[in-house]
């Protein structure tokens, strides 16, 4: 029989937080929902975010095919970013963490 060691098994819920793990790639996603956004605009909607973490998350986000970046030839460049279908798929995710998230806070923790 073969042994597999727990780093070799892998679940879904492994797999999602995989992709949406981070505190700064979820809140990507949920400004992502409304529609296109540019660099700039997501960097002033999350507050506290870092040029650097910002890029690589999204940069992150692109490798996973959850957000299609879009690079106009302008000087300066214009960059927009928006949900693919697989990320908009997130979208139910998203709004049961939402709920989820108003629930536990009504009972005070």
């Amino acid at each position: 029989m073969k042994k597999y060691s727990k780093k070799a098994i892998h679940s879904p819920i492994e797999n999602t937080l995989k992709v949406i793990g981070s505190k700064w790639t979820v809140l990507i996603i949920r400004e992502l929902v409304s529609g296109v956004k540019r660099f700039g605009e997501l960097e002033k909607l999350l507050d506290g975010i870092s040029p650097r973490t910002l890029s690589l998350r999204l940069a992150s986000l692109e490798k996973y095919k959850i957000i299609d970046r879009k690079v106009f030839p302008e000087v300066p460049p214009r960059v927009e970013y928006k949900l693919t279908t697989l990320g908009k798929s997130l979208e139910p995710v998203l709004k049961t963490m939402h709920t989820w998230g108003a629930a536990f806070e009504k009972k005070g923790n």
